[in-house]
């Protein structure tokens, strides 16, 4: 009998999902589960911030995915996870794009509007794609409270803020000074280290080499740089100590010039040089020098235009001579102050225009500069060299300008104070992935700098330090109590427009106080959203202190240098521990050609078109199937989400469909239950289900992702083309019986089970089977899956020598299915004998067990069990290289005879063991790789674990009744394609080839019981034609009513 109808192929997922989405707004099924878990333990779970300046992108939602399947996970495992979402609303995103809007830079725009219009403007357009964001996170079915959402723009958001600076300022850990830190000129503020390593480009830039004129000798200094328009500012020259130069006279100019011995073939080979004379950095060290340029020649007073020493010197490339301008380099700030040199020049403005102290360049921007200051250089005869060089230079993230590197004063947090508390904090952290804890984020926690904090622009959280001009002391306040405290004002916003303007005085002490200028990195704010969103210390003490650190967070890799930075900082430096215990770490997701997606090329599809082509399901589990959620960069491909569909959804709910069929025709629910389960293949599936949830509880709760759906796909696998594929007739029989009613539970039980696993997963068909489902089950059941409990594990059902019994069984029906293939015999025609060869005795009574599935499945006559693989087979093994050599480098050789020469009775132990001791080591089956071979002219066919005989001589009996079978097959077609039911009964009308007629005639009973025939009738019709490998076979059916 077919099961074939009402099967999922005209299934619409995307139009389900709709009604799913319409019935969780109806039921307010995110509140219910809430509720449900009110009382229950917190997990805590932190939501990064996004800006709300474009729409959501591939990216974006791989994030989202990652933060709505183990939130829903907890959730299901009866923990509270409050799920709130927030936005990130300051900083140069937004100001960005405001000065894009206005056509002109902050400092303009602030100058026209004043600092409250312009912080009017960026506040107009924080929530311009809220709606948007809101609706396709929805749509991805990912629950998050966006009624609750908090905005980093928040007064009281932004007063936790300022908690955590007065936390670090009493702990001493700010403090003013002048660095030397990237620029973006386009936005005229510094970039903390972080920002400035997001976006590196690949560039051309001028190499030139140019000659400084020693004061007291007749010859010149060479130094080489990449970056022209610092020369004007130079103020000393840094050479190795223990580098060997060389003093060269050069033929065609007829100069003498000092270069590292180690760079002269590099310049020999396009000038005549002589070496004259050969010294050691130390010794050069002193040497005064002319000026190059007029501009800062008197600073030679202060102790400029000398040469140095430092170890940062190396020979790689140029001179091995390096120009010194302190302003605009952090070596050379940093030899300046070690040498006393206190008079630095920094003639560039923050918008990275030369100021009038340069005559000759003012007003040009530096890099458009080079191109006149290589001119003046020519001009002046002191230019040895010009050239061009390919390299990696860093771009603003936001403009995609250029940055340049300027000293900039600004307020540091100290990290190097309590650097040693950051990295044990990281050690505190699972990682996923594991190398990420100690290769880039612990690389980067190592050379941690200290973090510039402040930002010379309007749109953000005020820096909360006011400074008396007149004393030169500083006060820091850290709530808006303290602000009325010392200002006697209570501003109902703390953004500058409000507080620039409140000053105070204090007693006994000249000067008025008054805020410093500068407001707060961005990523500042972001750092504190653990305490801000909760307006931690002022409110919510309880909720934040039982629920810190928070116990799950999950962002991109980008973010080991920025969010993840933050939080470990500021929480190791104000509470000694990390702000989180487990982090997903996801990689990026490019176009499908290997490139960026970008709107500008059109390389990708809009994620929304995607599910509504395929559902958001498919999306979820295509994304966390996938190296994505290993950090791992990975090519976005639509096939994929639609291979998602055809490989676990289709088959997820044709399973389910199968289930509704035979039970809505027999009327079963749990009132039948049965658990008697004596049938071998219920076992087997209860077994595995207890194996797939104990499997998931413990990938997920390592936050394995990418472990996880592999094992409910496989056992969609095991539902569907094992249980299902041999369980059928069981369904068919008649009423319900014992057996039955076993089977009918055993399957209600896996489907349900692996319902409510896959909810975290695929939210929206677990929550369609599960109501299909509901009225078969207990009356009382939950409304939603999500509102259930997550399916534990029975370990009393676990039958672990079963399983292995199946899966070895189903590897029989394979190989006999291959040879099957390999001989051209259709499955249909039954073959005499199957022998099945394996070694082990235990394992070949396990397959005695389920014979009968063996008989149905290759269709044989009878099966016998060989355990004497040598008279088949022959084992052997040998090294896995790549993966040894890695391991044992050149003790390979001593290995390989070992290994090599391992007996059948090893080679079973180490298959059965997953491992084996040879020559004082341990090796494992990745490092060994087994083979078995058939031994010639034995007609057997093995794969690495099971070997199998079948006979495949056919005689007339044989043929005969696989044409029985086939005429049976195309019959059950027939009635699909007359979409009779699979109760119906029918009339047969037959004819055909004297064959055919014999077949039909010999095998009347078996035809007739598997299409559910009343009656068959000799007579030509050609209703329906069918060529049976040269046999005609004419038939036509109609329906009738059972007698």
């Amino acid at each position: 009998m077919s099961d074939s109808t009402n099967r999922a192929e005209s299934f619409s997922f995307p139009g389900m999902e709709r009604d799913i989405l319409a019935f969780w707004n109806e039921h307010d099924t995110f509140q219910k589960s809430l509720e449900r878990t009110a009382s229950m333990a917190p997990y805590t779970f932190y939501d990064g911030p996004p800006f709300a300046t474009g729409l959501p992108h591939h990216g974006n939602l791989l994030a989202s995915v990652i933060k709505d399947v183990v939130p829903r996970y907890w959730t299901m495992k009866d923990r509270f996870v409050a799920r709130r979402f927030g936005w990130d609303c300051h900083g140069l995103p937004i100001e960005h794009e405001i000065d894009k809007k206005l056509g002109m830079p902050a400092h303009e725009a602030v100058e026209e509007l004043g600092v409250a219009g312009y912080n009017d403007e960026c506040r107009a357009i924080v929530d311009r794609y809220t709606s948007e964001w809101q609706a396709v996170i929805s749509r991805l079915g990912r629950w998050v409270d966006f009624e609750n959402q908090y905005k980093t723009m928040d007064v009281w958001f932004m007063e936790s803020v300022w908690w955590v600076v007065k936390q670090l300022w009493d702990k001493g850990l700010i403090y003013q000074g002048s660095k030397v830190m990237p620029v973006s000129t386009r936005l005229e503020t510094p970039l903390s280290n972080f920002e400035a390593t997001s976006n590196y480009k690949d560039v051309q830039d001028p190499a030139i080499t140019v000659l400084f004129k020693l004061r007291d000798e007749d010859a010149h200094i060479a130094a080489w740089t990449t970056t022209p328009w610092t020369l004007p500012s130079n103020l000393a020259l840094c050479v190795g100590a223990t580098i060997s130069y060389v003093l060269v006279a050069d033929s065609d100019t007829g100069k003498r010039f000092y270069i590292a011995e180690d760079r002269l073939g590099d310049y020999q080979e396009r000038h005549g040089l002589e070496v004259v004379e050969r010294v050691r950095g130390k010794d050069l060290v002193g040497k005064s020098y002319e000026p190059m340029f007029p501009y800062f020649a008197d600073k030679v007073d202060d102790g400029a235009f000398v040469m140095f020493a430092d170890d940062y010197v190396t020979t790689d490339e140029g001179t091995g001579i390096v120009h010194q301008a302190p302003a605009f380099g952090e070596d050379d700030q940093r030899i300046a102050q070690r040498e006393g040199l206190v008079s630095v020049v920094c003639p560039v403005s923050m918008s990275g225009e030369f100021t009038a102290e340069v005559a000759d360049f003012a007003g040009q921007h530096v890099k458009s500069a080079d191109r006149d200051i290589i001119r003046w250089l020519r001009d002046h005869d002191v230019l040895l060299e010009h050239t061009t060089i390919q390299h990696n230079y860093p771009y603003c993230y936001r403009s995609d300008t250029p940055l340049i590197y300027r000293a900039v004063p600004s307020w540091f947090v100290d990290v190097g104070q309590f650097k040693n508390r950051l990295v044990s904090s990281n050690q505190e952290v699972r990682w996923v992935p594991e190398h990420i804890r100690d290769g880039r984020f612990g690389n980067w926690l190592e050379n941690a700098r200290d973090w510039a904090i402040s930002r010379n622009r309007v749109w953000g959280t005020p820096l909360p330090i006011w400074e008396n001009a007149t004393t030169g002391k500083f006060v820091c306040i850290g709530s808006r109590q303290e602000l009325q405290n010392y200002t006697g004002a209570n501003p109902d916003d703390l953004h500058r427009e409000h507080v620039d303007q409140l000053s105070f005085t204090l007693p006994e002490e000249e000067g008025e106080y008054r805020r410093v200028s500068e407001v707060l990195d961005c990523w500042f704010e972001s750092g504190s959203m653990p305490y801000a969103q909760q307006h931690y210390p002022f409110e919510n003490k309880h909720v934040f202190e039982n629920g810190f650190p928070a116990d799950f967070i999950a962002e991109g890799l980008d973010q080991t240098r920025g969010w993840f930075y933050t939080l470990m900082a500021l929480s190791s430096a104000i509470f000694s521990k990390p702000a989180f215990k487990n982090v997903i770490v996801n990689g990026m997701v490019l176009a499908e050609d290997g490139r960026k997606m970008s709107k500008h090329l059109k390389n990708y599809t809009d994620p929304v078109e995607l599910m509504e082509r395929y559902g958001a399901d498919a999306l979820r589990l295509y994304l966390i199937n996938s190296g994505l959620v290993r950090a791992e960069e990975q090519r976005f491909v639509n096939t994929g989400v639609e291979g998602i569909v055809r490989r676990a959804l289709l088959p997820w709910y044709n399973a389910f469909s199968f289930f509704k069929l035979y039970a809505d025709i027999d009327g079963w629910t749990l009132e039948h239950k049965s658990d008697d389960f004596d049938n071998h293949l219920d076992r087997w599936l209860l077994s595995k289900l207890q194996t797939l949830k104990a499997a998931i509880s413990q990938e997920m709760e390592a936050y394995r992702l990418f472990s996880v759906v592999p094992q409910l796909f496989e056992f969609i696998e095991d539902l569907n083309n094992g249980y299902i594929r041999l369980n059928r007739t069981r369904f068919w029989a008649e009423g319900l019986t014992p057996d039955k009613c076993a089977a009918y539970t055993a399957l209600y039980t896996a489907v349900l089970e692996l319902t409510q696993a896959m909810a975290p997963c695929a939210p929206f068909l677990a929550e369609h089977v599960y109501r299909e489902l509901r009225p078969y089950g207990r009356a009382n059941a939950p409304e939603s899956v999500h509102l259930c409990r997550y399916p534990e594990a029975n370990p009393s059902l676990q039958v672990t020598e079963l399983e292995t019994a199946v899966a070895r069984m189903r590897q029989v029906i394979l190989l006999g299915r291959r040879q099957r293939e390999d001989k051209k015999i259709n499955l249909r025609v039954p073959l005499r004998n199957l022998k099945v060869i394996h070694r082990n005795s235990k394992l070949l009574d396990g397959l005695r067990e389920l014979e009968p599935y063996l008989l149905a499945e290759l269709n044989v006559k009878t099966v016998e069990y060989e355990d004497d693989e040598t008279k088949f087979i022959q084992q052997f093994a040998k090294p896995n290289y790549p993966v040894l050599g890695k391991r044992l480098g050149k003790r390979m050789k001593s290995f390989q005879p070992l290994i090599a020469n391992l007996n059948v009775d090893q080679l079973e132990a180490l298959q059965t063991n997953g491992s084996i001791e040879l020559g004082g080591e341990i090796f494992s089956t990745d490092e060994i790789d087994v083979f078995r071979e058939a031994r010639e002219n034995s007609g057997v066919v093995t794969d690495r674990l099971v070997a199998i005989h079948l006979d495949t001589e056919l005689n007339d009996e044989l043929t005969l009744e696989g044409l029985a079978r086939e005429l049976v097959h195309r019959i059950q077609l027939a009635r699909k394609a007359k979409q009779f039911q699979v109760t119906d009964r029918i009339e047969l009308f037959v004819g055909g080839s004297s064959r055919v007629l014999e077949a039909l005639e010999r095998h009347h009973d078996y035809i007739v019981r598997e299409t559910l025939t009343l009656n068959v009738e000799t007579q030509s019709t050609d209703a329906f034609i069918e060529d049976l490998d040269g046999e005609e076979f004419r038939f036509n059916l109609e329906r009738r009513e059972a007698a």
